[in-house]
């Protein structure tokens, strides 16, 4: 398969990487590096990433950035930063990948365990992460030519926890490599609409 890949130089990226790349050709996208640049927040730079980039097989997502705020912090223009990374910034991809995505094949999101387990300080990411496993579940239903669609959410990263280990307390990371199992499962399986709890 040809699989595009955003978020490939990320740490869970790399994992998707080692988990596909042996079995898969990667077209590895980020917004600085890669073999083609995009910038999730703005739609025409999702378009000229497909221009580029043509038909593939499958999109996914192992990127996208949120704000960790107390509440009364969080700002309308920092919930916006949020709302046009991480969540309209995966809507953009199916919206202008669908065309470019061949029958049968599949994208995959990525979410977060704080749709269901929220944390201090997570009220954006919360609302994101839910939006976005229910948007699959929503798109699943609607999306043409036997095209899957599915979210991964996991937990904290465990490669991640020196930068965020502070915000989850008690909870139990998960490797990267698990991560990208589940990403894995989205691609080469055959279901669709599903939320891959990586807990």
């Amino acid at each position: 398969m040809k699989i595009l890949l955003i978020g490939a130089s990320g740490t869970l990226g790399q994992a998707v990487i080692d988990e596909l790349g042996a079995r898969h050709d990667i077209v590895r996208c980020g917004r600085t590096s890669g073999d083609v640049t995009v910038d999730m927040r703005e739609a025409s730079s999702v378009v000229a990433m497909f221009r580029k980039v043509g038909d593939v097989d499958a999109v996914v997502c192992a990127a996208g950035n949120v704000p960790f705020l107390p509440l009364a912090e969080l700002t309308e223009t920092r919930y916006i930063e949020g709302l046009q990374d991480k969540l309209l910034g995966q809507v953009r991809l199916v919206e202008s990948g669908t065309r470019h995505v061949r029958d049968g094949g599949s994208f995959t999101l990525i979410s977060g365990i704080l749709s269901e387990q929220p944390i201090v300080a997570g009220a954006c990411a919360s609302m994101v992460n839910g939006a976005i496993d229910a948007f699959v579940r929503a798109a699943a239903i609607e999306l043409p030519r036997g095209i899957r669609i599915n979210s991964v959410s996991p937990s904290v990263l465990t490669e991640s926890m020196e930068s965020y280990g502070p915000f989850f307390r008690g909870f139990e990371s998960v490797s990267a490599g698990r991560a990208a199992m589940a990403v894995s499962r989205s691609v080469e399986g055959r279901q669709t609409g599903q939320m891959y709890k990586v807990w």
